[in-house]
């Protein structure tokens, strides 16, 4: 590690705190725009924050606002279309994406195909030529941290999988964090996001092209979940907890944007293209089944994973510390009530092969922890049904 070399970027201005959600008309101003485009889905906009957000910036008479909030979870390919037409209509110059990982996602899509001619499948296999139109991506959830990385993904209904477009050319130009935006969300959310989270620093932290800047803030997102997440499903409304995970969700997605993540977004990617499930709540049952399969990969690592979570380890040697960590994992999920296995969730066994050997082509596969074979796929499926 010490001679190694590596790049580190973070290409989004990040404006983090209490209130700043109702300071967007100070970030409109600040990238000149005039006809905007708000992406959201419907569910957010029932909240009424869409509502206050709109009336915010219609006290400036020079902005022309229209809202898209058709966005579904796994967002696909024709809703990126329809949104499309409706920023091309309105001549949009910035898009304003409002919600989880699902609208931004979103809007990403939307403010890339904005400023280059090709349809979105092109960019599965593409970079882009043109950097995005100004996109502001406002979370109002903490787990995704769509909002600091440069992927956007992406569903692809004829294949029956999601497909990931990455490129520094599509992050947000700004991000603004506002904890109070997250305290309405339901628990459901609240866990599958968090775990999200939980499952980025971790994947980010112990896979084999990390570095030093990446693994020092997914560490600490780490400990931030293991801290404050039971807290902030016990009772929503605490705004400490809300700070602390939204934090370490944008210290999650900053870590893994540079590092890339393991097998366990290796298997939810195709995973989440057969079945119509919660990215998180994959992510979450998968995560402790990859973690005991991954630790003899790198025990240093997850023996700072146990710590990080908790654990008391007095008395034990490095690989029964590190044996803690997925059982600092489990017990966090039993806690916040997560379901107990993909079948309960809707994955069926008969798919697994499938999606297991969909799961082997993707670029998390060579960085893993341990070099997996498609049965060893196929056996952390079967075990976390």
């Amino acid at each position: 590690m010490i001679n190694k070399s590596f790049l580190w970027q973070i290409p989004t201005k990040i404006y983090f705190g209490v209130g700043e959600a109702k300071k967007i008309n100070n970030r409109i101003k600040e990238l000149g725009s005039k006809n905007v485009l708000i992406v959201t889905d419907i569910a957010i906009r029932n909240t009424g924050k869409i509502d206050e957000i709109e009336e915010q910036i219609k006290n400036r008479v020079d902005i022309n606002i229209d809202i898209f909030d058709e966005v579904k979870p796994n967002p696909t390919a024709k809703i990126v279309e329809e949104g499309v037409k409706k920023a091309k209509n309105m001549e949009a110059d910035l898009i304003l994406a409002i919600g989880g990982g699902s609208s931004i996602d979103t809007g990403k899509a939307i403010a890339l195909l904005m400023n280059n001619e090709e349809e979105i499948e092109y960019f599965w296999k593409n970079p882009p030529k043109n950097k995005s139109i100004p996109l502001i991506a406002v979370p109002t959830t903490a787990g995704t941290a769509s909002e600091v990385t440069w992927v956007t993904v992406i569903k692809d209904t004829d294949k029956k999988v999601k497909m990931g477009i990455g490129s520094p050319k599509i992050a947000p130009t700004i991000a603004i964090c506002d904890p109070l935006l997250t305290i309405s969300m339901p628990k459901s959310v609240t866990v599958s996001t968090g775990l999200d989270a939980l499952t980025h620093a971790i994947e980010s932290y112990t896979n084999t092209i990390t570095e030093p800047i990446s693994e020092s803030i997914a560490l600490h997102a780490i400990y931030l979940i293991g801290k404050y997440l039971r807290a902030a499903y016990s009772k929503g409304d605490n705004i400490e907890a809300r700070y602390n995970m939204l934090l370490a969700s944008l210290m999650a997605g900053i870590a893994f944007a540079n590092t890339k993540l393991g097998v366990v977004h290796a298997i939810t990617s195709p995973m989440g293209g057969y079945f119509d499930v919660p990215h998180g709540v994959i992510n979450a049952i998968l995560l402790p089944y990859v973690m005991e399969y991954n630790l003899i990969g790198n025990i240093d690592k997850f023996a700072k994973v146990a710590t990080a979570l908790g654990e008391n380890v007095d008395g034990l040697n490095k690989y029964q510390i590190a044996r803690a960590s997925v059982k600092a994992v489990k017990d966090l999920s039993k806690d916040v009530d997560l379901p107990k296995g993909l079948a309960e969730v809707g994955v069926k066994k008969e798919f697994l092969e499938e999606i297991c050997e969909e799961a082997m082509k993707n670029v998390g596969i060579p960085i893993n922890p341990r070099q997996p074979e498609l049965e060893d796929l196929i056996s952390i499926c079967k075990a976390a049904m």
